[in-house]
């Protein structure tokens, strides 16, 4: 849709200019009109000043994005300043200047801009997809729409809370198995290195035959001790190959749909995903958002790529007439009881809040699953640290009682 600059009066008679997206000029004037401005003059907008208002031409160097606490105290103080009747201009200034993101503040200073050259709220968002997740974009549009922009926020603030938690929770349960693997490997890597070279020189002057295990031992450590420049190279070329591959479409779809398929891991992942679309979905529908567009916005701010493909094939099979229900169903990632709520939900034409509450229950289990993570995890980092201890103290002990049983036989 072309872009029209204009010059107009305001109610008050003061002249102001900006830009609209109408189809013609006669519609840009039934716009301004509807605003309650008298246009004075509507020409096409120049491309040279398109492009100076286009944020890919002047996107920043910096590839970082803002850290979710920040968009959740940029989404409270927006909440503050609509609530408080401060004009957006200003207040977006106010809070570009002390934004403690740096991204943030660059974004908030061309939103302003945009925003005094006429572009309305959403779509000066929209312009920065890549600091603004899909989800925000849409209700904010919807608020602008409605014109409950304080309330849009509010609900994003909180939504984005939820999301902040949840993350926190999974690395607060992953931290334990994490420093006990990280242990294992630098003690792995200690033994191997300095402490089974000098059991080596003992047990060469035995003269005499080595178990299965000290042999084992000594292969490895004698291979790290000689190649660990190459071992060191292949590991730094697999983790890049694997990073490479995971960021491919093809891999992150395979490596997506296998950590749902992982043990102990898989299933809180699963619900903690479920809990992030029932949450999601619940919110849209809620602020107004048409369904289909809904169920679109949120496949896209999974970070789950499978469950958002299963998602758009939900969107898919409600286009064709199905009801959200049977097509959650043929799915098979919500068990009975969510199905049962949300088919209530249908029902009664309240759909957003069993979403809602199938978010909380799904929050719950996420909750239970965590704090048993621990006790799921012990038993096989027991056996793991039990066979490491069994194949060293095999590979050691042995040679040395049969030293000593060869020792008490001569005397």
């Amino acid at each position: 849709m072309p872009l029209y600059s204009y010059r107009a009066r305001d109610g008050q008679g003061e002249l102001t200019s900006g830009v609209v997206e109408a189809d013609s000029q006669a519609a840009c004037a039934r716009i301004l009109a509807g605003k309650g401005m008298t246009p004075v003059a509507i020409e096409p907008f120049k491309q040279k000043a398109k492009q100076e208002l286009n944020v890919s031409e002047t996107r920043w160097l910096s590839p970082k994005k803002p850290k979710l606490e920040d968009l959740i105290f940029f989404c409270r103080q927006m909440y503050t300043l609509q609530r408080s009747g401060v004009p957006l201009t200003r207040g977006i200034a106010g809070l570009a200047e002390t934004a403690r993101s740096p991204v943030l503040a660059k974004a908030l200073g061309e939103i302003i801009r945009q925003l005094e050259a006429g572009y309305g709220l959403s779509q000066a968002f929209s312009q920065h997809s890549d600091i603004f997740p899909p989800l925000v974009l849409g209700i904010v549009q919807v608020g602008e729409n409605t014109g409950r922009v304080d309330e849009a926020f509010l609900q994003l603030a909180g939504y984005l809370e939820r999301e902040r938690d949840t993350r926190e929770r999974v690395k607060t349960a992953m931290r334990y198995p994490t420093m006990v693997l990280v242990v294992i490997g630098i003690a792995m890597v200690v033994i191997n290195i300095f402490v089974i070279p000098v059991f080596a020189k003992v047990f060469a002057g035995f003269k005499a035959e080595l178990p299965w295990a000290t042999k084992v031992l000594l292969a490895c450590s004698n291979f790290a001790v000689h190649y660990w420049p190459a071992v060191l190279a292949a590991l730094a070329l697999s983790v890049w190959l694997w990073l490479r591959f995971i960021h491919t479409p093809k891999g992150r779809m395979w490596w997506d749909r296998v950590k749902l398929r992982l043990p102990v891991i898989g299933p809180i992942l699963t619900k903690a995903a479920l809990s992030r679309f029932s949450r999601s979905l619940s919110s849209m529908i809620s602020a107004g958002v048409p369904i289909i567009q809904s169920i679109n916005i949120v496949a896209e701010t999974m970070d789950n790529v499978h469950v958002g493909r299963l998602i758009m094939s939900l969107r898919h099979a409600i286009e064709r007439g199905d009801s959200v229900t049977r097509t959650a169903g043929e799915l098979g990632l919500f068990p009975p009881l969510v199905l049962q709520m949300i088919a209530v939900g249908e029902e009664t034409g309240r759909l957003d809040q069993q979403l809602s509450e199938v978010a909380d229950f799904y929050d719950r289990e996420v909750d239970y699953d965590l704090k048993n993570l621990s006790s799921s995890i012990e038993p096989i980092l027991l056996v793991v640290v039990g066979g490491m201890v069994l194949v060293l103290a095999l590979g050691v002990f042995l040679p040395m009682w049969d030293l000593g049983k060869a020792a008490g036989l001569r005397h």
